[in-house]
């Protein structure tokens, strides 16, 4: 989880990504942050948990990537969450959930690792990132990385987004992934690491919300 940076905080032309390795990137839209976390206001708040579809399918998910998806007891701290109670925790390749942790959190949390450089993953401990472009390009991969979830799916995905408490600047998930996620896009898909790695665009997420 990244904290948002503020326009006035950025060189004229370019920000550093925030994790080494990675080249500096055009920062002509960051004026305008396409995404901004706040805690969510309820534990209960209707959105998919891990338990709703199993523990294996989600740890194949992650197996892919080289990440390692590790169950936590009911009621017991999750290891290396940055927002705490029943949200997903991340350190070095590991990913920490309990069967309450919202699908969403688990997908978010992962998906920070797996824009990271594996050489690089050992590194993080609860906050994966502070660059700006690698947040959206997580929130952005999370989505495509939805529909590998049975039973969850990227229109579900968008629900929960919306409903935990995701502010997008067009106002809902859907509206920009569709129309102003452009940029993470072109990001995520030009890491090397991931060449080959990340699924298409589903046809049905592009239109407008």
């Amino acid at each position: 989880m990244s904290v948002p940076i503020a326009a006035d905080t950025v060189a004229a032309n370019t920000v550093s990504a925030g994790t080494p390795g990675v080249d500096a990137v055009p920062a002509a839209k960051l004026s305008a942050d396409a995404r901004v976390h706040s805690a969510p206001e309820a534990p209960e708040n209707g959105v998919m948990t891990l338990g709703d579809i199993g523990f294996d399918a989600a740890a194949a998910l992650l197996a892919r990537y080289g990440l390692r998806l590790v169950p936590v007891p009911e009621g017991q701290t999750i290891p290396g969450s940055f927002w705490g109670d029943r949200e997903a925790g991340v350190i070095g390749s590991l990913v920490y959930a309990r069967a309450d942790t919202p699908l969403h959190s688990l997908l978010h949390e992962a998906c920070h690792l797996i824009v990271i450089p594996p050489p690089l993953r050992a590194r993080v401990h609860t906050d994966a990132s502070d660059s700006q472009f690698e947040e959206d390009a997580t929130c952005y991969l999370q989505l495509l990385l939805a529909d590998a979830l049975p039973g969850f799916g990227i229109e579900r995905a968008f629900a929960d987004m919306d409903a935990w408490g995701y502010s997008f600047r067009l106002g809902s998930a859907r509206a920009w992934f569709a129309r102003d996620a452009e940029d993470a896009a072109r990001f995520l898909r030009e890491l090397p690491h991931l060449d080959g790695l990340l699924p298409a665009t589903p046809p049905a997420a592009t239109g407008d919300a």
